[in-house]
């Protein structure tokens, strides 16, 4: 029946709680943006949805009925994420966040990690700046402690299969061998604007020159001493560093950073014949493997930042969010070192990452 005081203050209908699905991407940097898609996340009248990781609030920057665009602050830590209207909340789920873990570096390239699960990195500098320690060593309880010192614009790092690390000069073309006591060695010279460095499965050492030429160097029989150097392949120039990573079929993958938003990351076989394996990706840089054969890379795909996933079937995803990222390598446990223009970050993927060597 209706009655004069229904028709004054009609009954209103509750207000849906909003429930989350899913996030994407999985992982996120301080600073970076994530989607969580659901039903019910945006705003009810007047009543607007608010965000909180953990115990963080995090602003929402956009607000649909299934989809919700959240900026995550500085300070943040991996935890619960909740939308919050009004009176009600939604269902939580779990965000990762990456967290320093060391600070006050120059990383240009990825970062290397030895058979321990120590990280190193560099402190590259301008170019031709002398800086006091060139690598820094990060252990796994994330002390640092310098580990080299005296190599000019230190800037690819890679291990060899006997546990040597090798860092290319940019400023020299040289590429240098570091034993595990931090003695440095000239290994190979003349390698033009040397960046990128990866050693295939037999050991042999491929550099990347910042004016198009991938160099080729073979394991000679004295492991502390170069064989033979030639011309493994060529490529566009770059305008920052060649990055080069290995599949397990023994493929190079390649990105040298253009000014182009429709950058390619070039595949070359054994016999040096260079294709384009995807192309899409804006500024693309450090490349690491998963033991799937999924390719990650630090890159913009269609507008968004991070680290990008690229599979077999060339089917690219983000998987972390983040601004300045411009490396990254797997570390044991499914955990992932990320590496930004002046810090390295940890954080948990659940990826197990494909040996170097």
């Amino acid at each position: 029946m209706t009655t004069l005081r229904s028709l004054l203050t009609p009954d209103k209908p509750d207000t849906p709680a909003p429930h989350l699905d899913r996030l994407t991407p999985i992982a996120a940097m301080p600073g970076g943006e994530i989607d969580v898609h659901g039903q019910h996340l945006d705003s009810q009248g007047a009543h607007i949805p608010r965000a909180t990781i953990g115990d963080i609030a995090a602003p929402i920057t956009l607000s649909r009925p299934t989809r919700a665009s959240i900026h995550v602050p500085e300070g943040t830590i991996t935890g619960n994420l909740i939308l919050h209207r009004s009176a009600t909340e939604s269902n939580p789920l779990h965000l990762r966040v990456a967290v320093p873990m060391a600070e006050n570096l120059h990383p240009v390239a990825n970062p290397a990690v030895d058979a321990n699960g120590n990280v190193y990195a560099t402190v590259s500098g301008e170019r031709g700046q002398a800086v006091p320690v060139s690598i820094f060593q990060i252990q796994r309880d994330f002390q640092i402690r310098p580990f080299v010192r005296d190599i000019l614009n230190a800037t690819g790092l890679a291990f060899d299969p006997d546990g040597y690390l090798y860092a290319s000069s940019r400023a020299e073309g040289t590429v240098y061998r570091i034993s595990p006591d931090g003695a440095v060695s000239t290994y190979a010279e003349g390698m033009g604007i040397a960046t990128g460095i990866a050693f295939d499965r037999d050991g042999n050492l491929f550099v990347g020159d910042r004016s198009g030429t991938i160099f080729k160097i073979s394991r000679a029989s004295s492991g502390s001493a170069a064989g033979e150097i030639f011309v493994y392949a060529t490529l566009e120039p770059s305008i920052a560093a060649y990055h080069l990573a290995f599949n397990d079929a023994g493929t190079l993958f390649v990105t040298g950073p253009t000014t182009s938003s429709n950058q390619a990351i070039h595949a070359i076989d054994r016999d040096g014949n260079t294709t384009v394996f995807y192309q899409g990706l804006g500024r693309a840089q450090g490349l690491a493997f998963d033991v799937n054969n999924n390719l990650y890379v630090a890159a913009s795909l269609r507008g968004q930042r991070g680290i990008i996933r690229i599979t077999p079937r060339h089917e690219a995803t983000l998987t972390v969010s983040g601004n300045n990222l411009i490396g990254l390598a797997f570390l044991e446990d499914g955990n992932a070192t990320l590496a930004t223009h002046d810090a390295l970050y940890h954080v948990a993927l659940d990826i197990q990452g494909r040996r170097l060597t």
